[in-house]
């Protein structure tokens, strides 16, 4: 079944054409810091990124040495080009995929990130359960989109692909509803 539509992937396609890299390796930073931080404590021999992008935070957790072996799947090509063409330490393996199913077995992974990925995807807990079949341990992180009036800018955030809003609980609903539980926050 095709779940994403061909129209969508151009658009992905054509905003990684066009977003400076300086800033997503700055954004990268960030998020991969917080992943750390987030999984203190643990170790992780096995870590795939979900939705992965051009490999800004891939990236800076290969040169931090957080795991042995690092994976990646992504929709768009041109950004996976992009990730490729960063010779991430410790990168085994970096896939194009359907956006759904994640084309590896069983818990393969000790680690899954989905960083800013929810807000883009239709169907949700389908990529949820996806995550949670092919992993140990995940974690997720979305923008704090949630606002007074988010119905006003509902075209804003429609011009860089977010069509689902989470608040906090929203988003702690909808995971724990998909069996998750909730480590740290």
């Amino acid at each position: 079944m095709e779940y994403i539509k061909e129209t969508l992937k151009s658009e992905y396609d054509k905003q990684y054409l066009s977003i400076s890299s300086d800033w997503r390796e700055f954004a990268g930073k960030s998020k991969a810091q917080n992943i750390v931080e987030i999984t203190a404590g643990l170790s992780f021999i096995r870590v795939l990124e979900v939705g992965a992008g051009d490999g800004s935070i891939l990236k800076h957790l290969g040169n931090w040495n957080f795991a042995a072996e690092l994976y990646a799947v992504e929709i768009s090509e041109t950004a996976l080009e992009k990730l490729k063409n960063k010779n991430i330490i410790n990168l085994k393996e970096a896939k194009l995929f359907d956006g759904y199913k994640i084309p590896y077995p069983d818990k393969y992974f000790d680690l899954v990130i989905l960083s800013h990925v929810l807000e883009h995807v239709e169907f949700e807990r389908l990529i949820l359960r996806e995550i949670k079949r092919v992993g140990k341990y995940v974690v997720i992180e979305v923008p704090r989109d949630y606002k007074p009036k988010v119905d006003k800018r509902v075209e804003h955030f429609l011009s860089y692909g977010h069509i689902n809003v989470y608040t906090p609980a929203t988003l702690k609903f909808l995971i724990k509803s998909e069996g998750f539980g909730v480590l740290k926050e």
